[in-house]
């Protein structure tokens, strides 16, 4: 048996429970769990909103940010070792339909993620098919690799089009946000401006290379853009708050021909001024998790190279503890939160 978080019926909460250790195929690892990381979406199911209950059926282990060890080996795994540390892809993908077949498999119609669809990395021991498997180098810390779930969405995003040298607006400065806001400046994006209404994480994203930042509380993003002389706006906007007033917010504030990824979940009942989209001339991108495996290898070398997102995790739990680090996350206090499970 082993410990595990549970969202083990409906309604708000999740609960440490002993389940049983989850048998491997022969095409799977077993993996002792080190750390994961709480996101956005584990949120969303501990309070049961509708986005939850639209897409999880209780029981289910949730969880899908993590690294750990091999402990065990399926029969026809080959390229692995007992005591490898790995992270992996959470999207379980069916490996022929056309995008899987074309190389897009971050767009299979048919993936199954971890925590939401099957049992997921809450827990002491995961299964996991070798395939999604992503080796962790000696150089990079177990709390930093826990996160790169989440620090793939921000490369997928901030990588979507060519930066450098560009204006970029970020609307939401959560943990995506903010990585993505490093990105950016990394890779030499000219002025890199976010927006939210929480000023922890607003100097937070500061120091982690946002140029300017906007709390829309009590300025807005076209004094900035004066102040920044942009007339004509930004060329490149990428939405992470999932709040139907800041996507109004940055598609106003978008240049002609610019780009916009949308990584935030939008209510589904958000508006916009059409007008802002088609007379523009806007590309719009949905952006859903990562390319498999082109942005592991980028953020795997982005972060070798010297990109620095470990500040992004502000609190850190024993896994026991999972209720004071949802809170923290949920009270907005906390911007990432790792749980030990060692």
């Amino acid at each position: 048996m082993m410990k595990a978080l549970v969202k083990s019926r409906p309604g708000p909460g999740l609960w440490l429970e002993h389940v049983p250790i989850p048998a491997i195929g022969p095409n799977d690892v077993l993996i002792k769990v080190l750390k994961t990381g709480i996101c956005g979406t584990d949120l969303h199911v501990f309070n049961w909103d509708p986005w939850a209950r639209r897409h999880i059926e209780p029981p289910r282990i949730i969880g899908h940010e993590f690294v750990g060890e091999i402990v065990e080996l399926g029969s026809e795994v080959k390229g692995y070792a007992a005591g490898a540390r790995v992270t992996a892809e959470g999207h379980i993908t069916c490996g022929i339909c056309h995008n899987c077949r074309a190389g897009r498999r971050h767009l299979c119609a048919h993936a199954v993620g971890i925590g939401g669809g099957r049992d997921g990395a809450f827990a002491e021991y995961l299964a996991m098919p070798a395939f999604n498997l992503w080796p962790v180098p000696a150089d990079i810390p177990s709390e930093l690799a826990a996160i790169f779930d989440p620090f793939g969405n921000a490369v997928h995003c901030a990588l979507s089009f060519p930066v450098a040298g560009e204006d970029v607006l970020i609307t939401g400065a959560g943990p995506i946000g903010i990585m993505a806001a490093a990105v950016c400046r990394f890779i030499g994006a000219r002025h890199v401006v976010i927006s939210d209404v929480n000023d922890q994480r607003l100097q937070l994203a500061a120091r982690m290379g946002a140029s300017r930042i906007v709390n829309v509380a009590s300025n807005s993003i076209a004094e900035v853009m004066d102040d920044l002389q942009l007339p004509d706006g930004f060329d490149i906007g990428l939405e992470m708050s999932g709040n139907a007033d800041a996507f109004n917010d940055l598609l106003r504030s978008m240049s002609n021909g610019a780009h916009v990824a949308l990584l935030g979940f939008l209510p589904t009942s958000t508006e916009i001024n059409w007008d802002d989209v088609i007379l523009k001339g806007l590309f719009l991108k949905g952006i859903y998790g990562r390319e498999m495996f082109e942005t592991w290898y980028r953020m795997t070398r982005l972060v070798t190279s010297g990109l620095d997102v470990a500040p992004v995790i502000t609190h850190r739990f024993a896994a026991d503890d999972f209720q004071q680090a949802f809170e923290a996350v949920r009270s907005g206090t906390g911007v990432k939160a790792v749980l030990d499970w060692e």
